[in-house]
């Protein structure tokens, strides 16, 4: 894994107890950052919290047990970190997964709790730490879905709810220009908890794990043969919060294993 330099800097990330969350975390911690995460649970937040402050240093992690989707919670998350820490130079959006659904099989309520998630879940982080990024010409960058461009039938709310998301940071990264950067991150599959559900739940149980994920990635016809990893994910979003982006902004990076049909 490559490190970046973020000596001296803060780092806020959402969703950051596994995952693509806790694999950026993790980066961010060892390239020199104050790292400050959130998510729902509160008995998982701690177990991780505890680990990173025996790996790392106590005054160096911070979490704290919040739903994204509470205004005010967010609210009193970026005030606690700025009395922790004193500022913020990099947010990392980074919650939701995906629903599977047809248009005719998602209801009312699923359509309006989707949108809800993907959107706000960057709406209110934003809105509470935009203060802090542009007094430090900070940077947001935002993990988002291949799904946002190219749309797939059987996860129809998901996708059309990611596209909002992209041109919302596109909007943004034009808005808050120069003060703030914003860029976002396009994923295809990779192997999150998400993809561990789906394989306990295979009908055919006598295929292993390796034989399981390598007929997934040639069924989905990914050219490099192999889902991605969340350390490789990391690493990308470290790059594109770190100052060696300095000049990129209103950008989309895919990460995809060559599964994307865009030029």
């Amino acid at each position: 894994m490559i490190n970046f330099d973020y000596k001296n800097k803060v780092a806020v990330v959402t969703g950051g107890t596994s995952g693509i969350g806790l694999a950026t975390v993790r980066i961010l911690l060892k390239s020199g950052a104050k790292v400050a995460f959130c998510a729902r649970s509160r008995e998982r937040l701690l177990e991780v919290e505890s680990k990173l402050k025996l790996e790392f240093s106590n005054d160096q992690v911070f979490a704290k047990a919040l739903s994204v989707l509470d205004q005010n919670e967010v609210n009193k998350f970026s005030k606690d970190v700025e009395s922790q820490f004193g500022k913020c130079d990099l947010l990392v959006n980074n919650a939701g997964q995906g629903m599977i659904s047809t248009f005719n099989t998602t209801d009312d309520d699923d359509w309006k709790s989707e949108y809800e998630l993907k959107i706000f879940s960057q709406i209110y982080p934003i809105k509470a730490f935009q203060s802090m990024l542009k007094k430090e010409n900070g940077s947001v960058v935002v993990v988002n879905s291949l799904l946002a461009i190219q749309p797939e039938q059987h996860m129809v709310c998901t996708s059309s709810a990611r596209a909002a998301v992209q041109n919302l940071i596109k909007s943004l990264s034009v808005e808050f220009a120069p003060q703030i950067r914003f860029n976002s991150i396009l994923l295809g599959l990779i192997k999150t908890n998400q993809w561990e559900s789906r394989f306990e739940d295979r009908e055919d149980k006598s295929i292993n794990r390796n034989d399981w994920y390598q007929n997934l990635a040639l069924n989905k016809g990914i050219p490099l043969g192999r889902l991605g990893n969340p350390e490789e994910v990391a690493s990308a979003i470290a790059f594109l919060g770190s100052s060696d982006s300095s000049y990129i902004t209103g950008a989309q990076l895919e990460i995809s294993g060559g599964l994307s049909k865009h030029i």
